[in-house]
């Protein structure tokens, strides 16, 4: 409504309460005129003055009576169409009288599939209400055959995973998923996905890390295009990816495949989007490592440098090779000497892991820490010149890879070696941690098991990712591998 027609409107509404006004005081005065002269002239005036006068009292005081009662009264209740809660039944709004703001309450992620019709998520959510469940989040994702709905509820403590199933299953809910969840989870699916984002452009090792978080539990494994030895693999995928259900397919930036399996947990196309996204992303930035490093003193004196390492690195690592003993190296790599420049591209790539390198303060690389994603699991390997060992480099670049591995949420940690291969027993040792061993045909491998307050950490948001972690002890108190073995 323009001005120009506001102004008109309210011209005419005004004319118009004036003439009204003006009848109401013709005819007010007509009025008392007739009633003076009945008054006047008539027999009975006296007496209908005084009664005129006490009619008058009477609906005044009347009026502030009522006035003053309704003041005071609480509003009306609105009727919302809700049933009337039951005698006895708590307050709703969780106050003191029903204590349901004292009672505990636990964290669930839930996933369900519904029919595509009006209705059926209601009824799913009086379901969950019926229980006392509160829904926090909710995504829907919709499918030829019905819509899958993810909710993060909160739910009594008492109420039992198995309990809370069989509401959703007589809601109608189908292919039920229930997983613990915690405050992380808080974080609403778009903030979530770019935090991811911004890891993976930080970091091109971030990308196995990263769908993994933003899938759940899942296996990811990246099948190269060309062997170590030089032949194709034959591994390949399409631009677009593949989804087949409980596994997808996304072509890796490096060459290869990435495939990402759940067998308990069909993938939905939302999800398979997010996750190609994330690939393109890792595509399109290219080879990136950061450059964080530290500077420590070891016991005699010398300094080292701590830093991440890439394939600009593999050179120095063949040279680094050259300067090793063969035991050295058989005792790294399991097999033939002459093999084991082979490894450093595959060891080297972001994609594999996270590779740790120590240089002298010439600038000379002496010393590699790998930790290597093997799907569900995580495997440690180190490699020290002969000339650096038992200084400490070993258990330093250890306790730094398991402190990456607890950063990404990995349960546990093994290490492959040699029964003869004391140092590296002993740096497993060193860490403090649980240890399991197994010996086949004189090869150990010893899986170091996470506490479960560190397996499944998210990131800390005061260090940067890709910043290397730190320790409260400085390498200098720290012991070698001899004073640990002792």
């Amino acid at each position: 409504m323009t001005e120009l027609t506001v102004r008109t409107s309210a011209r005419r509404h005004h004319w118009r309460r004036d003439l009204i006004e003006l009848a109401a005081m013709f005819t007010a005065v007509a009025v008392a005129d007739a009633v003076a002269n009945t008054v006047a002239h008539g027999p009975d005036g006296p007496f209908l003055l005084i009664a005129s006068a006490v009619a008058l009292v009477a609906t005044a005081a009347f009026h502030t009576w009522w006035a003053r009662r309704h003041s005071h009264a609480p509003p009306a209740p609105v009727d919302t169409g809700a049933a009337p809660a039951p005698a006895g039944a708590a307050p709703a709004d969780g106050s003191a009288h029903g204590g349901a703001a004292s009672r505990e309450t636990s964290l669930w992620r839930m996933r369900a599939t519904v029919r595509d019709e009006p209705g059926s998520l209601a009824a799913l959510c009086t379901a969950l209400a019926h229980s006392g469940v509160d829904i926090l989040t909710l995504q829907t994702h919709p499918l030829a055959e019905g819509t899958v709905d993810e909710l993060l509820l909160r739910a009594p403590a008492d109420l039992s995973a198995a309990r809370l199933t069989r509401e959703i299953a007589g809601a109608g809910g189908g292919d039920i998923w229930l997983e613990r969840a915690d405050a992380h989870d808080l974080v609403d699916a778009p903030t979530r996905v770019l935090g991811l984002a911004t890891r993976t452009a930080l970091d091109a090792a971030e990308l196995p890390l990263a769908l993994r978080q933003l899938l759940g539990r899942c296996t990811i494994h990246s099948l190269p295009a060309v062997s170590l030895s030089g032949r194709p693999t034959g591994e390949t995928a399409p631009v677009e990816g593949v989804l087949e259900s409980t596994t997808m397919r996304l072509r890796d930036p490096g060459g290869g495949v990435i495939t990402i399996e759940r067998p308990y947990l069909p993938f939905t196309p939302t999800e398979f989007a997010r996750a190609r996204a994330l690939v393109e992303l890792d595509a399109r930035l290219g080879p990136r490592i950061p450059r964080n490093q530290d500077v420590l003193t070891l016991a005699e004196g010398n300094e080292i440098t701590v830093r991440r390492a890439g394939q600009d690195d593999v050179e120095a690592a063949k040279a680094m090779h050259e300067r090793c003993s063969d035991r050295t190296l058989g005792l790294r790599y399991h097999g033939p000497v002459g093999d084991a420049d082979r490894y450093l591209n595959h060891l080297l790539s972001p994609r594999y892991g996270r590779t740790l390198a120590a240089e002298s303060a010439s600038g000379r690389l002496v010393a590699l820490g790998h930790l290597l994603w093997d799907g569900d699991e995580t495997e440690v390997a180190l490699l020290v010149e002969d000339d650096w060992q038992r200084r400490g480099i070993g258990t330093e670049l250890l306790e730094r890879l398991v402190a990456l591995a607890a950063e990404a949420g990995c349960e546990s940690v093994y290490a492959v070696t040699q029964s003869s291969n004391t140092a590296m027993v002993a740096a497993m040792r060193g860490l403090g941690l649980p240890l399991d061993y197994q010996i086949e045909e004189g090869t150990l491998v010893i899986t170091a098991r996470l506490p479960k307050a560190r397996a499944g950490a998210r990131p800390s948001a005061d260090r940067p990712s890709g910043a290397l972690p730190t320790f409260e002890r400085p390498l200098s108190e720290r012991p070698s591998f001899e004073q640990a073995e002792r």
